[in-house]
């Protein structure tokens, strides 16, 4: 294991180009794939205080049975949470947040109808919802917010998706920058891996110093996009959430250390692999 390590070192200092140029890629794109993952956890974050605010009200006629219709709604699978709010609960809830309703009413009687509150088990599904809802005897009217909650779930969706898609397309241009870098190292050493071929040295005591190789690089390339992207994010998180407090910006260690030490493994893992794919395939098209 010496001499393969040995055989490591010595093969990143003569291709000390090709192997700087690897790691600085390979640090670069572990930066913005945790840049990315991060986005979308905080995303996820958002979508999940959403659905925690985001009540769908439908407003019920004078004449509707609200336990019936309390039943039915409780039984749509959209439905995490309902409850029936009578129009004198209303009234006191609206009293509180404008006293000169409670003066109001007391001219012209109560104006609010009883009401059913839903709370929704995935904010994409108000939509879904309030048009189910609407269609139920007994329900004047239907409320949710659709002026604000389909823009903002639209968004964040998209955001998420694209976020996604972005990780896949990083991963796959690490995996290549990694098979590049290993095939460059053969190559430069070719002479020397003829001569122990026809030594009869193994194809895995060839290829051990190029899977070392790659193993090397992906700890330095996890090891320094950890180091950058962890006090630039805390950073970033603070200012935002000065500046914007409604967002719930992820900060707790429970949350960022398992995805922090994914990018990490991530990393030394497709150092491992594309040194391992790169090195066979070189081996296989020398025979």
């Amino acid at each position: 294991m010496t001499y393969h390590l040995r055989q490591a070192l010595l093969a990143m200092r003569g291709n000390f180009t090709a192997t700087l140029a690897t790691l600085v890629t390979m640090t670069l794109t572990l930066l913005m794939l945790g840049f990315v993952l991060l986005l979308t956890l905080n995303v996820d974050r958002t979508l999940e205080q959403l659905e925690s605010q985001v009540e769908v009200a439908a407003f019920l006629t004078p004449d509707a049975d609200d336990a019936a219709l309390l039943s039915q709604v409780r039984a749509l699978p959209q439905v995490r949470e309902a409850r029936l709010v009578t129009s004198t609960q209303v009234l006191e809830e609206m009293s509180q947040i404008s006293p000169s309703t409670r003066d109001a009413a007391g001219l012209v009687g109560n104006p609010f109808p009883d009401t059913l509150r839903m709370k929704v088990s995935r904010v994409e599904d108000s939509r879904t919802l309030a048009n189910t809802v609407s269609t139920l005897s007994g329900v004047d009217g239907v409320e949710y917010g659709a002026g604000y909650v389909d823009p903002t779930v639209k968004t964040l969706t998209a955001v998420r998706g694209a976020g996604y898609v972005l990780v896949g397309l990083l991963l796959l241009g690490t995996l290549f920058n990694i098979l590049n870098a290993v095939r460059v190292a053969m190559y430069a050493r070719r002479d020397e891996i003829s001569v122990m071929r026809l030594l009869g040295a193994t194809r895995a005591f060839i290829r051990m110093p190029h899977v070392i190789e790659g193993l090397i690089v992906g700890v330095l390339a996890a090891a320094l996009a950890l180091a950058l992207l962890t006090p630039a994010y805390l950073g970033l998180a603070g200012r935002v959430r000065e500046l914007a407090p409604v967002f719930p910006v992820v900060t707790d260690w429970n949350t960022l250390l398992p995805v922090l030490g994914g990018v990490a493994a991530l990393g030394i893992l497709i150092g491992l692999l594309g040194s391992i794919f790169a090195s066979r395939r070189y081996l296989q098209e020398l025979e």
